[in-house]
């Protein structure tokens, strides 16, 4: 594992843990450009009261504002939970370069799991993928948010 992925995804597991401390469910997104953090974000849907507000969108929102550009053509996506349909096509749009992924979601996933947005040459755009970096730490992080909620 390259240790530059593992730094970055400890980084969207710690965006992770802060949206399961405000009761979303615990997926956070790092954006990195030439080694250097350009946005950050957790699931806000709850604390927001946004269907929208997912991890990847608040990340991107954050760094095309930072940037002043809506294009991320040299961006890696960092994300703690394969990315949604929604999502999935966000980072589409923006033309992100790479997403790295730490646990894959067998219900939800669009990026390898249930779909291949970023991967069907007849869309517009394709990333590279990683899968698998920091999967466990995760999954357990999302095993142990639902768990609670179950016990409640």
């Amino acid at each position: 594992m390259d240790s530059d992925d593992e730094r970055f995804m400890r980084d969207a597991l710690d965006a992770a843990r802060r949206a399961g401390a405000h009761d979303d469910v615990p997926v956070g997104c790092v954006l990195v450009a030439g080694g250097a953090v350009i946005g950050v974000g957790e699931n806000r849907r709850e604390v927001d009261v946004d269907p929208t507000a997912h991890a990847e969108l608040v990340a991107l929102r954050s760094a095309a504002s930072s940037r002043g550009y809506w294009r991320m053509d040299d961006v890696t996506a960092y994300v703690t939970l394969e990315p949604c349909v929604m999502c999935a096509g966000a980072l589409l749009n923006a033309r992100v370069a790479r997403v790295v992924i730490g646990a894959v979601d067998e219900k939800a996933g669009a990026v390898g799991s249930r779909y291949n947005l970023l991967s069907d040459p007849r869309l517009l755009h394709e990333a590279s993928i990683t899968y698998d970096v920091l999967a466990e730490e995760s999954s357990e992080l999302l095993r142990a948010f639902f768990l609670d909620r179950r016990i409640e």
